[in-house]
């Protein structure tokens, strides 16, 4: 990689506006837009108005998810209302252009305009680097908001992948008694060989009465109104699953469960980190790609 390039940085949370900064400290040329709440300017970053020559940029980020919805641009930090059709009108085929969590409608707007977009969210470096923040901020939430110590709880950690793994390693070193629901028999076994107790998901209704924390990482319904209705009725449910989510929220306020959807934890609980996993995934990009 080139020793200095040309950044731009559009949209998104804390996570992009760590980015930013991170990035300029290390000698880049860096380019804030729409994203003011979120950057101070500095030597080697500036907070752009504009889009005026974001078309010059080594490499375009986009942020994390890339669309808020209705064809516009993912930016809480900012007071300006860019659509990702301006976006794309901005930057040109052959740029260097990466986002996070891709969805259909920019690849096809991108597309249109010759433009490949890089998930950045699809790659296996920052999912294992984003599961760390997204577990401490599950055991956060779980201090804030359970009646009871996790020590000594019963805790249900609906998944083992990435995320899964690392909420039932902490929450087992803090004393709670953690059992892994998986699909997989595979993922059963190795939560059996770590010491987890195991269920099937898919058959969790009536099983469910004992616990008094779930954690789902499943972004599936796993937790509809047959399995929601056999929980305590002061369990918490935190469900960690990017959209849409594992959990009836519907039946679960019918049945008045307590359940927090917490979406983009790194970005809320630890977003110099999960800056920092970013900025690192996109240099590993660049080395592959040569620049």
């Amino acid at each position: 990689m080139r020793q200095e390039l040309n950044f731009w940085v559009l949209g998104g949370d804390m996570r992009q506006g760590k980015l930013a900064q991170l990035l300029s400290e290390d000698g880049h040329r860096v380019h804030a837009y729409a994203l003011e709440e979120g950057v101070v300017p500095a030597d080697g970053l500036t907070v752009e108005g504009t889009l005026r020559g974001a078309g010059e940029a080594d490499c375009v980020i986009l942020p994390l998810p890339v669309s808020q919805g209705e064809g516009k641009l993912n930016c809480p930090l900012s007071r300006l209302e860019p659509t990702l059709v301006q976006v794309m009108e901005a930057i040109r085929p052959g740029q260097m252009v990466c986002g996070g969590r891709v969805d259909p409608v920019t690849e096809a707007l991108a597309g249109q305009r010759g433009i490949a977009v890089l998930d950045y969210f699809a790659r296996e470096e920052l999912a294992v680097a984003n599961a760390v923040p997204t577990a401490e901020g599950a055991v956060q939430i779980a201090l804030e908001q359970m009646p009871i110590t996790l020590h000594g709880s019963r805790v249900l950690v609906i998944g083992f992948g990435r995320v899964g793994r690392a909420a039932a390693q902490r929450m087992a070193a803090m004393g709670a008694r953690v059992t892994v629901a998986a699909r997989r028999y595979e993922s059963l076994a190795w939560a059996q060989a770590i010491g987890y107790g195991a269920e099937k998901t898919g058959q969790l209704a009536g099983w469910l009465c004992g616990y008094d924390l779930v954690v789902n990482t499943v972004p599936a319904l796993v937790l509809g109104e047959a399995e929601l209705a056999d929980l305590k009725p002061d369990c918490l449910v935190l469900d960690l699953a990017s959209k849409p989510g594992g959990v009836d929220l519907e039946a679960a306020a019918r049945l008045g469960r307590n359940v927090i959807w917490a979406l983009s934890l790194p970005g809320k609980v630890a977003p110099v980190t999960a800056g920092a996993a970013i900025k690192n995934t996109i240099y590993n990009m660049l080395h592959e790609l040569g620049a």
